[in-house]
């Protein structure tokens, strides 16, 4: 088994995502000792935005030239999309910003959505060609978008689960800490309910 462990806080260790995604990889291991384990911490060594001519490296765009370094954002996008496919977990810290993920993250989604590769348009509109992963994502948000006003403003949780459902994987579970940044009391117990989902979502994820 591969596990693909992506972190994306511009927070580093003081990150709560980062605090979740070690806590999710660590039982993981735990359960699956002889695992492999990639990790990509998308901010400390970003995966530079798409632009056409990287997007031509696996997109049908016209004939075009190429030098060097796009050349080489080719090959990057060539090995990530590969990591994934070669993943059969993948954990993903997954801040909210703004209401959305990280830019980091969004730059790495955007290099793995290859059409043949993980997805295929049909007559009856795309299949995903990913199926058989797991995907946990760890969420943090400062705010409260799981009830209540500001539902209507999570394009975080909702648009995860969508792109990776998307690419054809089903199974894709959230461990959430949210109302971070309402105090230290409400800050502690999202983080304590959090940790306490951890262990049963990585046996169900194992035993899947």
């Amino acid at each position: 088994m591969q596990i693909l462990h992506l972190d994306s806080s511009i927070l580093g260790d003081a990150s709560a995502s980062h605090r979740l995604t070690a806590a999710i990889v660590r039982d993981l291991l735990r359960g699956a000792p002889d695992a492999k384990l990639v990790r990509r911490d998308l901010v400390a060594n970003p995966i530079p935005h798409l632009t056409g001519d990287i997007a031509a490296g696996f997109r049908a765009l016209g004939e075009r030239r190429f030098d060097a370094a796009t050349l080489a954002e080719h090959a990057c996008s060539e090995a990530l999309v590969t990591e994934f496919l070669a993943s059969d977990v993948i954990v993903v810290g997954a801040p909210m910003y703004n209401f959305s993920v990280s830019s980091q993250l969004k730059a790495w989604l955007d290099r793995i959505a290859q059409v043949g590769r993980t997805f295929r348009y049909t007559e009856q509109g795309p299949v995903g060609l990913s199926a058989g992963r797991r995907v946990i994502i760890a969420s943090t948000r400062g705010g409260l978008y799981s009830a209540g006003p500001g539902a209507a403003m999570d394009f975080q949780e909702s648009y995860l689960q969508a792109f990776f459902r998307f690419l054809g994987v089903e199974a894709v579970q959230v461990i959430r800490a949210e109302k971070l940044s309402r105090g230290p009391d409400a800050s502690r117990e999202a983080m304590d309910a959090a940790q306490a989902q951890i262990a049963e979502i990585v046996a169900r994820t194992l035993a899947a």
